[in-house]
């Protein structure tokens, strides 16, 4: 019986020992593992998630929306040590973070390729605000975005400013064709189409003496058979024959317009149709009261006839 007890007290005795030499030299740590890596041992789990939370999650820039870094895992375990280097681990985590911008997007939605980036709320509507009041005429589809970019570089001073130029760009080009369509609308009729390209022999008003009255119309040599296309979309109300027009058709656009196109050699229409802008109605001749080939093109307005010039062949 003493002998046994003897026994246990040395076992004792050299358990402590052990024990004593291995919290001499080792210590109870946390191995920390991303993504199912280790990259270092810490003492406290709760104190180092702390400082991820206010060293790495919590960004010192204003326009950092959040910071994506990757789980990261705690196992305990007993560690030399000298292996346990909180500042190291942590320098590491920084490293594998990624910051994630929040940024405001001006963009134009008749040009989806346009667009600039700004950093602050106040900045786009600003923008958005001048925009507005310089493009009035036209009424810009301008809208602002909230949108989140791992590469803030693009939203410096430069790119912004480039980005805005291409953006009043689009709008100068919105404006041109906004102010092309007025020029050639007649009573909310947009004549977006040329009848036929060639020079222009007499002009409306002119006194002739092919005539006993002052030209109602514009006169436009082309070669015999050029096409003549529809100035706008509408009804084909006469395709015939007209006494000095020769082979004439006419059109009824709505709206009170209606269009002529005159001494024709051939038609392609007939009345009734339905044609739109482009389309062929009929070729160029020298029929009816002509002295050559051209087509003879009226607008008129409630059955009076203006100036084409006016309108197509400024």
């Amino acid at each position: 019986m003493k002998r046994t007890m003897k026994l246990f007290k040395i076992i004792a005795i050299a358990l402590v020992l052990i024990i004593a030499i291995i919290l001499i030299k080792f210590r109870p740590a946390y191995s920390v593992s991303l993504n199912g890596e280790e990259i270092g041992y810490v003492g406290d789990e709760e104190e180092f998630q702390n400082e991820i939370n206010e060293n790495i999650l919590t960004p010192d820039e204003s326009n950092v929306a959040f910071v994506e870094l990757d789980e990261v895992e705690y196992t305990f375990t007993l560690v030399n040590r000298n292996f346990v280097d909180e500042s190291t681990v942590l320098a590491t985590l920084e490293e594998s973070s990624q910051n994630v911008y929040r940024v405001y997007e001006v963009a134009d939605l008749n040009n989806e390729e346009t667009k600039v980036y700004v950093n602050s709320m106040e900045e786009a509507e600003e923008m958005v605000s001048t925009l507005k009041e310089q493009y009035s005429e036209i009424e810009p589809n301008l809208v602002i975005n909230q949108i989140y970019l791992d590469n803030v570089d693009e939203v410096n001073e430069e790119n912004i400013k480039l980005a805005k130029e291409a953006l009043t760009n689009s709008l100068e080009q919105e404006l041109e064709e906004k102010e092309k369509i007025d020029s050639r609308t007649v009573n909310g009729i947009y004549l977006a189409v040329t009848p036929v390209t060639g020079r222009i022999t007499s002009r409306f008003g002119a006194n002739e003496s092919i005539r006993d009255h002052t030209h109602k119309g514009i006169d436009i040599a082309a070669t015999r058979g050029t096409p003549i296309l529809a100035t706008a979309a509408g009804t084909v109300t006469f395709a015939g024959w007209s006494s000095g027009y020769g082979y004439l058709v006419k059109i009824d656009h709505g709206n009170g317009v209606e269009t002529y196109y005159g001494h024709c050699s051939r038609l392609y229409v007939s009345a009734g149709e339905s044609v739109e802008a482009g389309t062929e109605i009929a070729a160029v001749g020298s029929t009816g009261n002509s002295t050559g080939n051209h087509l003879h093109f009226e607008i008129r307005l409630n059955g009076e006839q203006i100036n084409p010039q006016t309108y197509v062949y400024q």
